[in-house]
């Protein structure tokens, strides 16, 4: 009798197709998922290239101003340019030998510490898992993003003190959080070889500015990257002050520095690669 069918041991299936015949089928189905978090693997575990990511930098300097004007203006205390913090701090000091106490002293320092904090772990974060690396640098601003929504959520859910020099946890942890977050920006230009660029300090760019020989030239990156970053600090701190002043207060500025961090999370996310030795 005439067997239809394979005769390797297999089930017979109707039109003469075994089962083992199928699995290819199968196989070959589930490997484009595979073959999407490959990818997105790749992707994320690539070094983002240099070329223009200085301009998410002087977009911090923006963020810097916005923070800045708006914290100084309503709690009496800088949460990312430490220098005045640091003279804050020994004018408190000082008014320890002759009272009253001014209260700048426990902002500011709580500040002063929170940020130092912020530099030690962020930069050992960066280190540790490769400082260039894009999952790193999107979830380096994803924290700070965090940290400026815990304290836009404190201050948009709790009644402000009418005292300029109230030093409760409502002015602390908002100021400690942000503070701790601000070193992030900086963190990152060291990690993008982009030094100069810590948006958290003026000062020495305003010197290199303006002793720079070739200061008139047409092209000059260097020139205009210095120039950039104290105007686009500028018009954060404009905007800061606008808001101290305004019904929103301090949460807006909060609120508007929380999504300028997340689209940088998002640029980061899209920025191009560096070649890698196989595109080489």
């Amino acid at each position: 009798m005439t067997t239809y069918g394979t005769t390797n041991g297999s089930a017979a299936v109707p039109n003469g197709t075994s089962g083992d015949e199928e699995q290819p089928l199968l196989r070959n189905g589930s490997s484009k998922p595979r073959s999407v978090v490959s990818r997105l693997r790749k992707q994320m575990t690539a070094e983002v290239s240099r070329s223009w990511a200085d301009v998410v930098l002087l977009l911090c300097y923006v963020v810097t101003g916005l923070l800045d004007s708006a914290s100084t203006q309503v709690w009496g205390a800088f949460v990312s340019m430490q220098t005045g913090n640091t003279v804050y701090v020994g004018l408190g000091l000082a008014s320890l030998i002759y009272p009253p106490t001014n209260a700048r002293l426990y902002k500011s320092g709580i500040s002063l510490v929170c940020f130092c904090v912020g530099s030690f772990l962020f930069a050992r974060f960066h280190r540790y898992f490769s400082p260039k690396r894009r999952w790193v640098l999107c979830v380096s601003f994803a924290a700070q993003t965090l940290f400026i929504v815990a304290a836009a959520l404190i201050v948009t859910l709790t009644k402000p003190s009418e005292d300029k020099d109230h030093v409760g946890w409502t002015v602390l942890a908002p100021l400690a959080l942000v503070a701790f977050q601000s070193c992030g920006q900086a963190v990152t230009s060291r990690a993008l070889k982009y030094n100069a660029l810590t948006s958290v300090v003026l000062t020495s760019i305003y010197c290199d500015l303006f002793s720079d020989q070739d200061l008139f030239a047409f092209q000059n990156a260097e020139r205009n990257r210095r120039a950039a970053a104290p105007t686009l600090l500028l018009v954060g701190a404009v905007l800061g002050g606008i808001f101290s002043h305004s019904s929103l207060g301090i949460a807006g500025a909060l609120w508007t520095a929380a999504t300028l961090k997340a689209i940088m999370v998002i640029t980061w996310f899209f920025w191009p690669a560096e070649p890698s030795d196989d595109e080489e």
